[in-house]
C-alpha cells in the first residue's frame, strides 16, 4: 500500500477536489437522503478510480477541471451500481460497513441509487465537452451488460475463460478504461496515446477483477464477502474455470456436474473452492495477472519520459498484490 499512499500524496489537491464535487453533487433538500449520503461517504475505499482519472489528466496534460468533473461522474456511476448491486445480491457489507439495503431497505436502496446516476448526469454536464458525455452514457451502457451477460453466464452454467473475461471487460475494465478516455478528451489527447493508456488500463481492469475473484477463495472478514458467494450466486470464476479444464483431474465429470447445479448448498461451494485449489486455480490465476501486467507494461515502454508512467506501474503492482 506504501507506493499508492505515496501516489494519494502527490495528487491530494486533486484528489480532494474531486470528492468535493462528488460531496456537493449529492447534497439535497431531502434530509434522509442527506443522512444516507453523508453515511454512504464515510467509507471511500481505495479510490483507484478517482487515482486513475487524476494520473491519466497528468499523462496528457493536467487534471483540469473538465477531468475532475468527468471522474466524479465516474465515481457516482460506479457507486450507484454498487449500491443496486447490494439489493440484487441482498448483500448486508461492504468495506466492512452495513449497506443501505441492511439499515434502511431496498425501497430506499434504489431510490439512492438513482440518485447517485442522477448526480453523475450533472458532473457529465459540468465537464462541458459532448465527447466525454457521449463516453460516461456509453459507460452505463457497459455495465448493465455486463451484469446482464453475468447473469446469464450463470443461468445458462457457461464455463469458460471466452465468457469469463468478455464479463469482465464489460463490467470492470470498462469502468477503468472510462478513467482514461475522459481525461484524454478533457485534455485533447492524441489518438495513440490514447489508445494505448486505454489498452493499458483494459488489462489493469481485468487483473483487478480476477484478484477480487481470487478472495472469494478465501475467508476473510475484512473484504466483507463471505467464502464462496459467488458461486452461491452461480458465478463461476477463473480459478475453478481452469480447474474443471483438466479433463484428467481427479473426480473431473463429478466437479463439472456440481458446478452446473441451480444451488448449492455449503459443503458443495467448499467442495468446489477446495477442488479449484488442488488444481492449481489459484496459481493459474496469478499467473494470468502476471502475464498480462507484463502485456500493460510493455505499452508504457513509449512512455518512460512522463513521469507519471512509474505511478501506473506502481498501481498495477498494488493491485495484484492488494490483500482486500
Amino acid at each position: 500500500m506504501g507506493g499508492v499512499k505515496k501516489i494519494q500524496e502527490n495528487i491530494a489537491n486533486e484528489l480532494s477536489l474531486l470528492n468535493e464535487i462528488i460531496k456537493n453533487t449529492l447534497e439535497s433538500n431531502s434530509a434522509l437522503m442527506n443522512q444516507i449520503v453523508s453515511k454512504f461517504l464515510e467509507s471511500k475505499g481505495k479510490q483507484i478510480r478517482p487515482i486513475l482519472v487524476i494520473l491519466s489528466g497528468r499523462f496528457f496534460g493536467d487534471a483540469n477541471s473538465k477531468v475532475l468533473n468527468a471522474g466524479a461522474a465516474i465515481e457516482l456511476l460506479h457507486n450507484a451500481s454498487l449500491i443496486h448491486d447490494d439489493v440484487i445480491d441482498e448483500s448486508k457489507e461492504r468495506r466492512g460497513q452495513p449497506t443501505i439495503n441492511r439499515i434502511w431497505d431496498n425501497h430506499i436502496s434504489v431510490l439512492v441509487g438513482d440518485f447517485f446516476v442522477s448526480a453523475a448526469l450533472h458532473c457529465a454536464v459540468q465537464a462541458q465537452s459532448h465527447r466525454i458525455t457521449a463516453v460516461l452514457s456509453q459507460l452505463g451502457r457497459e455495465l448493465s451488460l455486463g451484469e446482464m451477460d453475468q447473469i446469464d453466464n450463470a443461468r445458462q452454467h457457461s464455463i469458460d475463460e471466452k465468457s469469463y473475461f468478455q464479463i469482465i471487460k464489460h463490467k470492470t475494465a470498462s469502468l477503468f478504461k472510462c478513467c482514461v478516455e475522459v481525461s484524454g478528451h478533457a485534455n485533447n489527447a492524441q489518438e495513440q496515446e490514447l489508445n494505448d493508456l486505454m489498452q493499458f488500463t483494459e488489462l489493469l481492469g481485468i487483473c483487478f477483477q480476477i484478484k477480487d475473484d481470487i478472495f472469494d477463495y478465501f475467508e476473510d472478514k475484512v473484504i466483507g464477502k463471505p467464502t464462496g458467494n459467488d458461486l452461491r450466486e452461480g458465478k463461476v470464476t477463473l480459478p475453478l474455470i481452469y480447474a474443471l479444464s483438466k479433463e484428467d483431474a481427479p473426480q473431473h465429470n463429478e466437479m463439472v456436474t456440481l458446478a452446473k447445479k441451480s444451488e448449492l448448498s455449503s459443503e458443495e461451494i467448499a467442495t468446489l473452492i477446495d477442488f479449484a485449489k488442488a488444481e492449481g486455480g489459484i496459481e493459474y490465476a496469478y499467473a494470468t495477472m502476471e502475464q498480462l501486467r507484463d502485456e500493460a507494461f510493455a505499452i508504457l515502454d513509449s512512455y518512460r519520459d512522463r513521469p507519471v508512467t512509474d505511478d501506473f506501474k506502481t498501481l498495477f503492482n498494488f493491485i495484484i498484490a492488494r490483500n482486500k
